[in-house]
């Protein structure tokens, strides 16, 4: 009978494409992918730190996972991902259970690790999975920034850029194999570069590759918009109208003292040539940071209100071991949760427009099931034909309830 694998995935984009690299190496050694727990021979915990809850979240299931464990003789459980490089081996004293440790790091000799443990071998496996439309491609690891409040290079490490060859074969794969989305991923995505070549030449090639219908990329840093990145956007329908671009803060000064590389003009400015390029703009915000006043707060108030974000995120500063913001005197929790909500506020109901404004427009819709899809600006639109998945369809939007875009066809 073929073993079958459950991955518990917290984090971003990436974490969850390196939890698709790991499943790989596992289906060629006789295993099969499930959805169920009960069902599980091995799980792999795949993991996130850069805030604490996220990795009290791991942990917690971690230590759920023993009794799962003892349930039945032969299960196994590999703990991965940005946590296990923070925490390293001494994770097996706390968690002796604990089959194997493989951290951020080390996704690249992943399959070596496997071998050497001597608890994978080799056997006949399945194929990869196909869920969804988007196949996501790896084109850089780590970060050469310094972000006072971020741990994420000390766990991921310098920047890292993978060959384009190694990439287009990748995404080429990914499109064969049913993908006509390609999601191209990297801490700092766009100041991925080789020898002659940028990240909009990337994006002109991967968009190139038959199959491809469409490609989004994850996270950018605001510092690498480029006059030759929006170029490029302009002349090429198939790179999607939507951006993530994590603003943390309004307040120049506490830009500065987060070290982004980039202040609030700079933002607005970047922001600003975006939308002239048609882009929908989601971004992250962080209130409490340690140096933060009531004035750089109601920066970033105000930041939301001239950006006209599509979504934003909003988070607590959560200290991190290790960075230079977590040796920072910290605002009380209840300035915390103070600010927290009145942003909460102020965020409330910007998707809600975002959708509206669209009613009237053509919209370009990449079908992710029968009767529903993305637009290019990562909007859900429903249509009234049923088309096929992975198909893209051109409608008019003649209606929204704020969540969803609805369509004459």
């Amino acid at each position: 009978m073929m073993k079958k694998l459950f991955i518990q995935t917290y984090g971003c984009q990436m974490n969850l494409a390196d939890s698709e690299e790991m499943a790989s190496h596992l289906l060629g050694r006789g295993y099969a992918l499930t959805e169920k727990l009960e069902e599980a021979d091995l799980v792999i915990v795949n993991t996130c730190t850069v805030r604490d809850h996220a990795e009290h979240r791991a942990l917690s299931f971690l230590g759920r996972l023993r009794q799962w464990k003892r349930e039945k003789p032969g299960r196994h459980i590999i703990f991965a991902g940005c946590a296990a490089q923070r925490l390293g081996e001494k994770l097996k004293k706390t968690f002796p259970y604990l089959d194997l440790v493989s951290g951020a790091r080390e996704i690249a000799h992943f399959a070596s690790l496997l071998d050497s443990c001597g608890l994978f071998p080799s056997a006949p496996g399945g194929s990869p999975d196909q869920r969804g439309i988007t196949g996501y491609v790896t084109i850089m690891r780590g970060c050469d920034f310094a972000c006072t409040y971020c741990i994420v290079p000390s766990v991921r490490g310098p920047v890292h850029c993978l060959p384009s060859k190694e990439i287009l074969a990748n995404a080429a794969c990914k499109a064969q194999e049913g993908h006509p989305e390609i999601m191209l991923l990297g801490q700092t995505v766009n100041a991925w570069k080789e020898a002659g070549k940028t990240f909009a030449d990337l994006l002109n090639e991967v968009s190139a590759l038959p199959g491809v219908e469409r490609v989004r990329f994850v996270s950018p840093h605001p510092a690498f918009i480029t006059p030759q990145f929006l170029e490029a956007v302009k002349n090429n329908p198939k790179i999607a109208r939507h951006i993530h671009l994590p603003a943390q803060s309004g307040s120049s000064k506490v830009l500065k003292e987060m070290k982004r590389g980039y202040t609030r003009e700079m933002l607005l400015e970047k922001i600003a040539a975006l939308k002239a390029c048609g882009f929908a703009i989601s971004t992250d915000l962080i209130v409490g940071f340690p140096t933060e006043t009531e004035e750089d707060f109601s920066q970033t108030l105000t930041l939301v209100e001239q950006a006209g974000f599509s979504a934003a995120y909003c988070f607590k500063y959560s200290p991190r071991q290790g960075t230079p913001a977590a040796q920072m005197p910290l605002l009380s929790e209840k300035v915390l949760e103070e600010r927290l909500d009145i942003l909460l506020n102020r965020v409330r109901g910007l998707a809600e427009a975002a959708y509206g404004v669209h009613i009237g427009r053509p919209a370009e819709i990449l079908m992710e099931s029968p009767n529903k899809g993305r637009t290019s600006d990562n909007f859900w639109a429903q249509t009234k034909k049923s088309y096929t998945i992975g198909s893209v369809v051109q409608s008019e939007v003649i209606d929204s309830d704020g969540t969803l875009l609805f369509t004459r066809d």
